[in-house]
């Protein structure tokens, strides 16, 4: 049967590639030949329009497409306290690099008021479907830069820089909550990054100990989701690197499965499988039976490329060996744009997968 709480059969990861008249705007503003305000408004009228996309093609939710954002994560970064944006290496895709941008905290890191619970009020004013709001998860916070990044005079101790994070995550959550967000979903790299032997690699290099980072940040989502409404959904999406249709990691989820899906007291989970990077169904056994979903992301949004149903519906089957089909919703494996610059396909084709979806979801679990 269908859900009325989300996550729901038919769901999506967040990200919508921006249409041409935003990217224009966008370029103009950087140019300097707009205000911030003609950017606004080009911004609110492109998102009218895709949260009415969404709710045409019979989506239970709609999200703003991330279309105030260049990046998935700085933006909200940037805006929490003690953290500074700073030039970095660019991140490095196969095949392709993205911008320059890294993280440094050098001050207590604290939430206090963000400029996208107003992008979160504006997305509520004008959806009839249930909004849903995407954020970077806390152990997204740490993961890529790791201990190099924090400043050992302001966080000698990582143990307060991660009781910190939780904290201002837990602040987060809750002002989300009472500007009237019910569906939060934090989205994640570490969790399905670490799984690669590469990047335990580069962890390391790092200074940190990839063995012990699961139950670190197992400890850190549950702390920033205490107290958490009850009527409020919170999500978690775990990505491998989506930049331009390309990747940063690959390996199965069994290196964090354990903790991730039977430690964290989250109420979904979109996992990638729509390659065999992500790996087999294997350590979805550790999934807990009751009301928890795990969101099947076995559609790309990396290629234009529109999947088979009875493809979808054969993994679908599949992936019941494991967790059962009251408890399994279908997504795209990850967003169609995690950066402004969007994945290598067009919007006609977007969409086509997310009409899909919704086609299969009903097909799969009724109407």
């Amino acid at each position: 049967m269908q859900r009325t709480l989300p996550p729901f059969r038919a769901d999506h990861v967040g990200s919508l590639l921006r249409t041409a008249p935003l990217k224009e705007a966008r370029a103009r503003r950087e140019k300097g030949e707009i205000a911030a305000e003609q950017l606004q408004e080009v911004e609110d009228r492109e998102i009218e329009k895709i949260v009415k996309k969404q709710e045409e093609i019979g989506l239970k939710l709609a999200t703003d497409g991330e279309f105030r954002r260049s990046w998935w994560h700085f933006d909200f970064f940037r805006g929490l306290q003690g953290v500074d944006l700073v030039s970095a290496p660019p991140i490095k895709f196969h095949g392709v690099v993205t911008k320059s941008e890294a993280i440094k905290i050098n001050g207590k890191v604290d939430f206090a008021g963000h400029p996208q619970l107003e992008h979160f009020k504006f997305l509520k004013a004008h959806c009839k479907v249930t909004p849903k709001m995407c954020i970077p998860a806390p152990s997204t916070f740490h993961f890529r830069q790791g201990r190099a990044m924090v400043s050992k005079e302001v966080y000698p101790d990582l143990d307060r820089f991660f009781e910190d994070v939780a904290l201002a995550w837990n602040k987060a959550i809750r002002a989300f909550y009472d500007v009237g967000c019910r569906y939060l979903q934090l989205d994640d790299t570490a969790w399905a990054m670490i799984c690669d032997p590469h990047e335990r690699d580069g962890s390391k290099k790092r200074g940190d100990d990839p063995d012990r980072l699961p139950a670190i940040y197992a400890r850190v989502t549950n702390a920033a989701l205490a107290g958490k409404p009850a009527d409020m959904k919170i999500t978690m999406h775990s990505c491998r690197g989506n930049f331009r249709s390309t990747f940063i990691a690959s390996g199965g989820y069994e290196f964090v499965a354990a903790h991730l899906l039977a430690h964290t007291d989250l109420d979904g989970y979109f996992l990638e499988y729509d390659s065999d990077r992500a790996g087999g169904f294997e350590p979805l056994r550790h999934f807990p039976k009751g009301d928890k979903q795990l969101v099947l992301g076995l559609v790309t949004s990396k290629s234009g490329r529109l999947e088979q149903k009875d493809d979808i519906k054969r993994r679908v089957d599949e992936a019941t060996k494991y967790v059962a089909l009251d408890q399994l919703c279908l997504s795209p494996q990850c967003g169609f744009a995690s950066t402004e610059e969007g994945n290598v396909l067009a919007e006609e084709e977007q969409w086509a997968k997310l009409r899909m979806i919704v086609e299969v979801a009903e097909e799969v679990w009724g109407t």
